[in-house]
């Protein structure tokens, strides 16, 4: 029984949701299991573009089902929002979207205990998206104040939950801040009661539904949030993510087995972005006119949930070869070749100069990974159009011979170059003709 995974390998935005939905076809099951309405997915079809945040990018594919796990932190309001947006747009959902009724919710006192920290950090600011994220899994953690799905089902039990938690998070609140937002406990049951019911048809246990599918030898397709550098536990620290956002997160993130998964698809951008704070080696720091910008304008390299600008820089070879190896990656899916095409000169960071010592490793704390400095090696341009190209036969030269090279570095074949947003604008490697 076949399951796969797709991972991003590098600080997050590497275009997971264009591979995701072209393999969906291959599966019965697509399977969100970390993170929350902080992660943005894209998705381009038949020149419609669908933007989604906290759905599964496979509820696009009506006969397949998606599936929310337990470890992502669901905010209803949005739940509700993208749904509504969905069927606006003519995309069926119902029955094949699911949420697991163990997922964590969260409220408006996590943003704004997200905010007050964030404002509090005295120029270390993480610079989170605002959703709440972290501080809903810092509850998680500390069991005593987290609130699951399955908890919004009954109203008594709710609403004694709530006047507890609520009644410590305004004091916490107000100790950070004298003008702290307060909150209310019944204002807050009523209104998550009402979401209870738009969330209510949805709810299974995901846990149970996802081991009777491997039984019934289903396929199930398992779709990472933000990038594997971002993850809590192996990422660069602490710029992090809440979620452990690479593959060891599947089987906390929905119950499943990592054993059960023989296919793992790396997805890598032509180049490295970030968004938020953090060191970023290879980033290009050469002004509006320069090489950063231009990639900046050409890739549309803006956050899809916020709408911040991203922070663009070089391909960072180092940073992927450490992040495929704890993933295990099988093959890789470079996206975004078309970007690079009005470049004289590509650059490669290959190795780090770290206190005068030259290292391919990857440090995994930012203060060490903030005073790395990248070395280089330099590939011709090709000054070409690509984004009509279908086989890699066909790819010029320079194009070619740079997909080869990050092949080469990181030990891994490329299956997948994609070489425009649409889903027509892919080359499979692996064919030719």
């Amino acid at each position: 029984m076949p399951c796969s995974s797709v991972v991003g390998l590098q600080w997050g935005d590497e275009a997971k949701g264009k591979i995701v939905d072209l393999l969906t076809v291959e599966h019965d099951f697509i399977v969100r299991y970390n993170g929350g309405a902080n992660a943005g997915h894209t998705v381009v079809r038949d020149g419609k573009t669908f933007k989604l945040s906290l759905l599964p990018t496979g509820v696009l594919s009506p006969d397949k089902t998606s599936v929310i796990g337990n470890g992502v932190v669901v905010y209803p309001p949005k739940f509700t929002e993208e749904v509504s947006n969905l069927k606006a747009a003519g995309v069926s959902v119902g029955e094949n979207l699911v949420l697991s009724n163990h997922a964590h919710v969260i409220f408006p006192y996590h943003m704004e205990e997200e905010r007050l920290h964030e404002g509090a950090a005295n120029g270390r600011a993480i610079g989170t998206t605002g959703r709440g994220i972290g501080p809903c899994y810092q509850d998680k953690v500390g069991r005593l104040y987290s609130i699951r799905v399955e908890e919004l089902l009954h109203p008594q039990h709710l609403q004694d939950r709530l006047v507890t938690i609520v009644e410590r998070k305004n004091r916490l609140l107000k100790a950070l801040s004298s003008e702290a937002r307060q909150f209310d406990a019944q204002a807050l049951c009523e209104e998550y009661l009402g979401y209870a019911e738009t969330l209510r048809p949805y709810v299974r246990d995901t846990n149970a539904l996802l081991l009777d599918a491997i039984k019934a030898g289903k396929r199930i397709l398992f779709e990472a949030a933000q990038g594997s550098l971002l993850d809590v536990d192996h990422g660069s620290y602490p710029f992090v993510t809440s979620s452990n956002s690479s593959t060891a997160g599947i089987w906390s993130g929905c119950g499943v087995p990592t054993r059960q998964l023989n296919r793992v698809i790396g997805v890598i951008k032509a180049y490295t972005t970030r968004v938020g704070a953090g060191p970023f080696p290879t980033e290009l720091l050469d002004g509006p006119e320069g090489i950063g910008e231009k990639i900046r304008r050409t890739g549309r390299e803006y956050g899809t949930v916020t709408g911040r600008p991203r922070r663009c820089g070089w391909f960072d070879a180092v940073a992927v070869r450490y992040s495929a190896a704890f993933n295990g990656a099988d093959e890789l899916a470079l996206m975004l070749l078309d970007v690079l095409s009005e470049l004289d000169e590509i650059k490669i960071c290959t190795a780090y100069e770290l206190d005068g010592e030259r290292i391919t490793r990857f440090p995994g704390d930012a203060f060490q990974l903030a005073r790395c400095r990248p070395i280089y090696e330099s590939l011709p341009g090709w000054k070409q159009d690509i984004s009509g190209i279908r086989w890699l036969s066909e790819l010029p030269g320079a194009a070619r011979r740079y997909v080869d090279r990050l092949a080469e570095l990181l030990e891994l074949p490329v299956s997948i170059v994609s070489v425009g947003p649409d889903r027509s604008q892919t080359i499979f490697a692996r064919l030719t003709r």
